[in-house]
């Protein structure tokens, strides 16, 4: 099965997706840049077997040596966990110029939707999504994620958006794109290490059941792009807001002084917060996206019912 002349499809995922069975998309800028070696090989090979467990084939989306592929061998995936940053980090901008000098390149959560998208895939787990940085007023720094779920079918399982964000902007970006954002057994967008933030969800949803059938009314409806459904990080993982709160001021103030900016931003404040929470957020997000990888699976399966 090879759907487009650039893009590679896992054998697994293949026969999967032929047989209607579920597969969830995961990204692989956790790998490259979210964690250090080699908890990121290990956390990436948990969420894979966790997916399995969960009942859905694992498609961990990356461009090796200028391919697409639609999951990947554990080679592939310690390759990118030892080569860390020296991995491009690729957005949608970057696709073309990555695939075209035959480079290798993670993903992040656009450019896994796109891969995901063109592979037949519907559903895709990962920790946060991008969004609107604070000061955006000013510097206009908007993640490209926001515009890819606005054009792109895929459903994105996430415990809301990175709380380094301005969730408040990140939610109006959203709306005003017709994206709509699901809160899974939740009234209040999650604050990725946090449960809740004090913004509310467009809907509540209780079952993946109602979450599928929501994913396929909007299509049928013939409405662009794809659908948020935060998931919040396991009671017992998450962190008091006052502690992340304080750790994230810090860690914001410092990539001002330092004018760290664009895509670095998010790794800088991401491995910050790590460091002055004493790991503490790191375990966080290793458990936060294990709980998205089976709360992805549950969905994937129930969209796979629904027929087409």
């Amino acid at each position: 099965m090879n759907l487009h002349p650039l893009l590679d499809i896992h054998p697994d995922v293949a026969q999967a997706l032929a047989a209607n069975l579920p597969v969830v998309a995961l990204e692989s800028t956790i790998i490259s840049h979210g964690m250090p070696y080699p908890q990121n090989v290990e956390t990436a090979l948990k969420v894979e077997a966790e997916v399995r467990a969960s009942g859905a084939v694992p498609a961990t989306i990356a461009i090796i040596d200028g391919r697409l592929k639609a999951g990947l061998s554990h080679e592939e995936i310690e390759r990118l966990g030892r080569a860390g940053h020296a991995v491009a980090k690729v957005s949608r901008r970057d696709l073309p110029v990555v695939v075209a000098r035959g480079q290798t390149g993670a993903t992040t959560v656009a450019s896994t939707m796109i891969v995901a998208a063109l592979a037949g895939i519907r559903v895709f787990a990962t920790g946060g999504i991008g969004g609107v940085h604070r000061g955006a007023q000013t510097s206009f720094d908007i993640s490209a994620d926001l515009q890819e779920l606005a054009q792109t079918p895929v459903a994105v399982v996430c415990a809301g958006a990175k709380s380094i964000l301005d969730l408040g902007l990140t939610l109006e970006y959203l709306e005003t794109h017709g994206v709509p954002v699901l809160g899974y057994r939740t009234d209040h967008l999650p604050a990725f290490f946090t449960r809740d933030s004090e913004f509310g969800v467009d809907a509540r949803m209780e079952e993946a059941e109602e979450i599928a059938r929501v994913m396929k009314t909007k299509w049928n409806l013939q409405l662009r792009g794809g659908l948020v459904v935060a998931n919040p990080i396991p009671e017992a993982h998450a962190m008091p807001r006052a502690a992340i709160d304080a750790a994230i001021s810090q860690a914001l103030r410092e990539a001002e002084e330092q004018g760290i900016g664009g895509k670095a931003a998010t790794p800088f404040l991401l491995a910050r917060v790590c460091e002055l929470t004493g790991g503490d957020s790191l375990s966080a997000n290793i458990q936060l996206v294990l709980n998205n990888a089976r709360l992805a699976a549950q969905v994937a399966s129930a969209y796979c019912t629904l027929g087409a």
